[in-house]
């Protein structure tokens, strides 16, 4: 049966009879859990499972933002913590060993994840932060220079998929210069195309992987009118041609406030505009209607694009020691990053 172009939260840790009747009509392909649904590991792993009986399929996208640092939805008691992506970076060693150990935090991360039945993490942030620029990308960047970024940007969604975990690079094509929180404004960048390739670099070398996120940011070299979610111009001729980026392509939450108009309205104009699916993260009843009405069939190019990016994890974790890996992470940041 056909899926629904879109990616929907739920309001709590437990799923009512309200949202499993609307996602088995609506058939969304995937999910997002946050930390409002999260309490104890068997309970995540319920609620994944019912998340997923909605739908009818046992291996249906289930996403969380997972990085390390302040944006971490599995916390103590029951999981442990990971530090922020600028602390790889900080790390003393040369290329392979910083490499090495970015990937040994996420294949512990996909462990963690997939515990508990979640498939799909929206990491690594491949963002390149700018003097002057909003701290919301701050420390979640592994560092100041594009080679930094996009090095350990790969290691860590390698780490991810050799867990059995799907990474999504974000915010494509590159937050870091924006001086707002596209949480809370719009950001507009004001620079020119040749001063934006230093933020697209980091994606365009990691182009091969799976799936990505949009950044909710206007570039006024490329759409002053739009901010890259909702540009045609952003996607087709940064995204898809410039980066050369042709896998799955998530929009960032269309709750966020940067956006204007209607949900229904955001959501036809992300999908008009070339991205595959559509991500509402808030659960809030009401607006995922909307955002229903407003999103299309996964089909074509896109359905194609959503199975390339399952494919790329459907043989599952790779064999790996999690109680050896965590005494070896452990050890690379003693002294140097505390929970």
């Amino acid at each position: 049966m056909t899926r629904l172009a879109a990616i929907f939260g739920c309001g709590g840790p437990r799923l009512t009879r309200e949202e499993a009747a609307f996602f088995r009509e609506t058939r969304p392909w995937g999910f997002i859990l946050f930390g409002r649904n999260v309490e104890t590991p068997d309970q995540v792993r319920a609620l994944v499972e019912a998340l997923r009986e909605t739908v009818g399929e046992v291996a249906a996208p289930v996403l969380i933002d997972q990085e390390g640092g302040r944006v971490q939805r599995l916390k103590a008691p029951h999981w442990p913590a990971y530090p922020p992506g600028r602390t790889y970076g900080a790390l003393a060693g040369d290329d392979a060993e910083l490499s090495e150990i970015a990937w040994l935090g996420a294949r512990l991360i996909a462990s963690d994840l997939s515990g508990v039945g979640i498939n799909a993490d929206c990491a690594p942030v491949l963002d390149v932060p700018a003097a002057g620029s909003h701290d919301v990308i701050g420390d979640r960047a592994y560092g100041d220079t594009p080679v930094v970024v996009a090095m350990l940007g790969r290691a860590f969604a390698e780490g991810l998929m050799a867990g059995g975990v799907l990474p999504v690079m974000k915010h494509m094509p590159g937050h870091g210069r924006a001086h707002a929180d596209s949480h809370h404004h719009l950001p507009e960048v004001d620079e020119t195309r040749a001063a934006l390739a230093r933020d697209f670099a980091p994606f365009r070398a990691n182009a091969d992987l799976p799936a990505a996120m949009t950044a909710h940011v206007v570039y006024r070299a490329i759409d002053p009118d739009h901010p890259a979610t909702t540009s045609k111009i952003a996607i087709e001729d940064v995204i898809r041609r410039d980066v050369g980026f042709d896998g799955l392509l998530m929009t960032d939450d269309l709750s966020m406030k940067a956006l204007s108009g209607g949900f229904g309205d955001r959501a036809r104009d992300a999908l008009a505009a070339g991205c595959d699916v559509v991500l509402h993260c808030n659960g809030d009843m009401s607006e995922m209607q909307a955002v229903a009405a407003g999103a299309a069939p996964l089909a074509g190019k896109s359905a194609r694009r959503a199975e390339a990016a399952l494919s790329r994890i459907a043989k599952g974790a790779e064999s790996f020691d999690v109680e050896e890996g965590r005494a070896r992470f452990a050890a690379a940041f003693q002294g140097r990053w505390a929970a």
